[in-house]
């Protein structure tokens, strides 16, 4: 078996970007990946600006507290007030842009307004309260890099300099099919020995929020000829084709075999746990993962394997996931020589339990879960030691 790292690094070689790049409008461009930089054309901000509501000063005309001026304009946020003249002060508003001469704001809870006049009771600095021009970007700074996935944050900085449309990849199309007759689907009647086919709902869920194009082939029956037809059908015009079940050693697990037939096995069996038998390899010019039916070990090994080679794939340059140290609340005295993901969660005083099944059977577990301690293989923990616990944010995104 090829450990957890190696299989991640083959994997994440193996990825090759998508080269099709199409326009997004910013608006709905949330998930996507940045094709190429993004560059300000203009300076954020445009002007001298006030960072709060207050009033304008010339600072050498308020050279002690208590100074009384007379108010000579007032400046809302998006209009653009007449020079200061000496001796007087504008009232203004966060956001609005600095009068000429002026070259401090003086915040309102430090002013007493009366009528027309107000009487300053602070000495302020040259600079206070004054966002200068360009102090958070120049124009033509690289505000956006190539690899970005937009969140909701990269999209409104985005919009905030102008940028109405982006240069993305084009989605991944990924087709996706689950193995097994013994596979029922939700709202139909369950035969004696029938399950239930989570595996199909949770992993188009994790594709969709991965941005990807899912095509659905639905449930394939245990045999080998319609598996190599689905399996033909599936790589046309596909990026990825990921199975569920069919992978390991059974006699009816035709998927592996189907896979040497139609293209070829590269990768298979992987020192983790759950989900050993996961296979990697190609059909046509698409990309196989076969991942295995166990719907708890689906879950992990999509997390852990599939989502890094997804996201490499629509160019993300940054694939792995952030873990942080937590105290243990728990003992795990069994070493398993392979790597371990244990369903955990997180508590608030910095401490991390696991779920009481730790078994691929307890699907349970993962909606009880939180995140995943990882595990090192061959290792035991003592409760109150430190261990690596990857959040779901890190995984799910």
């Amino acid at each position: 078996m090829l450990s957890f790292e190696d299989a991640l690094t083959t994997l994440l070689a193996r990825a090759r970007p998508i080269g099709d790049i199409e326009m997004a409008d910013t608006l709905v461009a949330r998930g996507r990946v940045l094709a190429g930089e993004v560059r300000s054309p203009i300076a954020m901000p445009a002007l001298d600006t006030s960072s709060m509501d207050g009033y304008a000063v010339r600072a050498a005309d308020v050279p002690e507290a208590g100074v009384d001026l007379p108010v000579s304009q007032r400046i809302p946020a998006g209009s653009v007030g007449h020079a200061l003249q000496p001796g007087t002060a504008a009232r203004i508003f966060t956001g609005a842009p600095l009068p000429a001469g002026a070259d401090a704001v003086v915040m309102q809870e430090l002013c007493d307004a009366v009528g027309e006049r107000v009487r300053i009771n602070h000495q302020p600095r040259i600079g206070e309260a004054v966002r200068l021009a360009g102090s958070e970007i120049t124009a033509g700074a690289t505000v956006l890099t190539a690899g970005c996935r937009l969140r909701p944050q990269e999209i409104g900085l985005a919009a905030a300099v102008g940028v109405a449309q982006l240069a993305v990849r084009r989605r991944m199309r990924v087709a996706l099919f689950s193995t097994g007759d013994e596979l029922v689907m939700p709202g139909e009647p369950l035969p004696p020995g029938a399950v239930y086919n989570s595996n199909r709902f949770q992993l188009r869920a994790l594709l969709e929020q991965l941005g990807c194009e899912v095509g659905d082939f639905g449930i394939v029956p245990d045999q080998l000829e319609v598996t190599r037809k689905v399996l033909r059908e599936a790589a046309e015009g596909h990026d990825l084709i990921l199975t569920s079940g069919g992978v390991s050693v059974g006699e009816e697990d035709h998927v592996k075999p189907a896979v040497q037939a139609e293209g070829a096995i590269e990768m298979w069996k992987i020192a983790m746990k759950p989900g050993k038998p996961l296979a990697y390899g190609h059909v046509g010019a698409s990309a196989f993962i076969g991942l295995p039916g166990n719907p708890v070990s689906s879950f992990v090994t999509f997390l852990m394997m599939v989502r890094p080679f997804v996201l490499a794939t629509q160019g993300v340059t940054d694939v792995r996931p952030r873990a942080m140290s937590l105290r243990a609340d728990f003992d795990w005295p069994r070493p398993d020589p392979r790597r371990e993901f244990l369903r955990a969660r997180a508590g608030e005083d910095g401490g991390v339990e696991i779920h009481k099944h730790q078994g691929p059977a307890a699907l349970s577990s993962i909606t009880w879960a939180n995140g995943l301690v990882d595990v090192p293989a061959g290792t035991a923990i003592v409760r109150g030691q430190a261990v690596r616990f990857i959040p779901y944010g890190e995984l799910l995104y």
